[in-house]
């Protein structure tokens, strides 16, 4: 049954996708309980991984292996590690908490939820892939179904005009969503074709023979290949984790997408952009990234500062959050280039933590929206009289995002100002405080306003607290945050033996480096 793990999580969303197809539409009901049904069984068997998984052998674990084109050496190779565990453990609660946050969906609910689980199963595969071109195959469909669901569920915003270019907003209709929708979609297929000519390169220097992740990573490939690919590979994956200055397609996303995308787009997409600049560039690139370290540091605190001040300059309550990933992902990729332990184990900490806070942070905001019919902050106030269940959920989550301790933010942003302070580059810890700092601004602020400011005027009458179903994907996802943040050796001790296994392997080849 354990062996077989990896493929029933990766397949599940989508046979529940296919099943979903012979459904007719009319059946409501239905289409939820399949669709949860696909969801639960994944979720369930992130689990079960995460409980199985050896974290005193570690390495790769639970292995599948299918020969698709033997003569090009393309396999369907499955197994996971300790980064890959954590990671489809955030994607397993994400994806239960998104489905059952979008059981409201009435337009179109059947394609919504088909298209939902076409891109969690991409998701999955990424993480647990590893053949190269397999896994490049599983980052595309977790990518492409996002147009659909913005340009058709989303929510158009008003944006004012400014800067030297407004004359041309009308033109391109900034802030609708067929606009979000298709920036996304454009500069997300632009870093793919980045990586795509990375992987045809590694590839042919690799003999042709095969895309297995291990044999590549053996590979000594030239420095200069290496100097010249990794850029590729980190500005390839680093468009889809919102690395300055690809970000820019992120905030509109964010913005524009229905609740239970928003969920998925910040809480695990965006992750796969930074796992794929550590475990495919960093891995298997390990002279490139270590020339390239510091520009990747130096661009990783300008995310988080300029992620934090846009953040703080924000009067959309969703476009607060939007920077606001931004910014955390700029802490991830931190830790990344620090090449040290700590920070490496930071990294995948934080993207666990801002998965799960910033998922919940948009089921949340879209409660207020269906209810308050506004993102304006200035129009909100006082909420927390009348929504105390969304009130309290929101302040833990915006607490968790500027670190507070005994919240799984704190352990992760620790351990990334820890490693950046030890590594080469101690000054990488100043501008990256001072953005935790701007965060604490920005999140309290937020709080007070909308939550615990004056009282809302008589147009906010109607409003309520969540209801029935409206309560589950809040209260997974803050025990995820308090459980983590309490005792964060729970994944600590699955993220930290893979971490010291590719640390000895990255030192290694850059020793045997000629």
């Amino acid at each position: 049954m354990i062996a077989a793990l990896l493929p029933v999580i990766v397949a599940a969303p989508a046979v529940a996708a296919l099943i979903l197809l012979a459904i007719p539409s009319r059946y409501a009901i239905a289409t939820r309980v399949v669709s949860m049904a696909g969801a639960t069984v994944s979720f369930a068997g992130s689990v079960l991984a995460a409980v199985h998984y050896d974290r005193h052998v570690g390495g790769l674990q639970m292995p599948f292996d299918l020969p698709l084109i033997p003569s090009l050496g393309v396999h369907l190779s499955l197994a996971i590690d300790g980064w890959g565990v954590s990671l489809v453990l955030l994607t397993g609660v994400i994806i239960f908490a998104a489905v059952l946050a979008s059981f409201t969906v009435q337009r179109r609910d059947k394609e919504f939820f088909i298209y939902l689980l076409v891109l969690v199963s991409g998701v999955f595969g990424v993480f647990v892939c590893q053949d190269l071109l397999i896994f490049f195959l599983f980052y595309e469909i977790a990518v492409l179904p996002m147009y659909l669901l913005i340009g058709i569920w989303g929510s158009s915003n008003v944006v004012p005009e400014a800067g030297p270019f407004r004359f041309v907003w009308k033109i391109f209709d900034v802030g609708g969503r067929e606009y979000a929708a298709m920036k996304l979609t454009v500069m997300l297929l632009l870093g793919s074709a980045a990586i795509l000519v990375s992987i045809f390169v590694l590839y042919q220097g690799a003999g042709a023979t095969t895309f297995n992740l291990g044999v590549l990573g053996a590979v000594p490939y030239a420095r200069t290949t290496q100097i010249i690919v990794f850029p590729l590979l980190w500005m390839g994956f680093g468009s889809l984790g919102g690395v300055f200055p690809f970000h820019t397609w992120s905030p509109d996303g964010h913005a524009a997408a229905p609740t239970a995308v928003s969920m998925l787009h910040a809480g695990v997409l965006m992750k796969l952009g930074a796992f794929g600049v550590i475990r495919i560039g960093m891995m298997l690139l390990p002279v490139g990234a270590a020339y390239w370290a510091p520009t990747v540091g130096a661009v990783a605190v300008v995310n988080i500062l300029y992620g934090a001040m846009c953040a703080m300059s924000q009067k959309d309550l969703k476009y607060i959050v939007a920077y606001s990933s931004v910014s955390h992902m700029g802490v991830v990729m931190l830790g990344a280039a620090t090449l040290n332990a700590t920070g490496w184990n930071g990294a995948i900490f934080q993207m666990f933590a801002h998965g799960v806070m910033t998922a919940l942070l948009f089921s949340l905001v879209g409660l207020v929206y269906e209810r308050a019919h506004t993102r304006i902050i200035a129009k909100m106030g006082g909420f927390g009289t009348i929504m105390p269940g969304v009130a309290t959920f929101f302040t833990l989550a915006m607490l968790s995002s500027l670190g507070l301790p005994g919240t799984a933010g704190f352990a992760a942003e620790l351990m990334v100002f820890l490693g950046a302070w030890h590594g080469s580059h101690a000054w990488w810890t100043i501008p990256a405080i001072l953005g935790a700092f701007v965060t604490a601004i920005y999140v309290l602020r937020a709080s007070r306003a909308i939550f615990w400011g004056p009282g809302p005027s008589e147009h906010f009458h109607d409003l309520y607290d969540a209801r029935g179903v409206e309560w589950a994907a809040p209260i997974v996802l803050a025990v995820a945050i308090v459980v983590f943040g309490v005792w964060p050796r729970l994944l600590l001790d699955l993220i930290d033996p893979a971490t010291i296994e590719y640390l000895r392997d990255f030192a290694s080849a850059i020793v045997r480096q000629p």
